[in-house]
């Protein structure tokens, strides 16, 4: 499995960082985001390093999808019913921070649209 080892995302998978996890499989991570930006944000990240959604390959695919299915799991087990927002930025105009694919899904309550 190919890691980056200046790759914060990479330490994160390999243990090295711990962090809040909510999933964890041979092929992908799930965490809790540490800056979150609705009351559940997790990440979701694949164990192999993979930069930006531009690196992809046909080969990939399977990768994917299988962190788009997990996502939806994830935040219905979470508790998140009303419906949540699923984010890939990628590159520097796309505001990529991290040079680690990662899908960011947002849900849960917001207090503003209470009445």
């Amino acid at each position: 499995m190919s890691t980056d080892t200046n790759c914060i995302f990479c330490k994160i998978a390999a243990g090295q960082i711990p962090s809040k996890k909510v999933y964890e499989d041979d092929d992908i991570l799930a965490f809790h985001d540490i800056n979150p930006w609705a009351p559940v944000h997790i990440l979701l990240i694949p164990k192999r390093h993979i930069t930006s959604m531009q690196d992809l390959t046909p080969a990939d695919q399977a990768l994917l999808g299988k962190m788009m299915v997990k996502s939806t799991e994830l935040m219905a087990e979470l508790g998140v019913t009303g419906g949540y927002r699923h984010v890939i930025n990628t590159g520097p105009d796309g505001r990529q921070e991290v040079q680690h694919v990662h899908l960011h899904v947002m849900g849960g309550p917001r207090p503003w649209a209470k009445g």
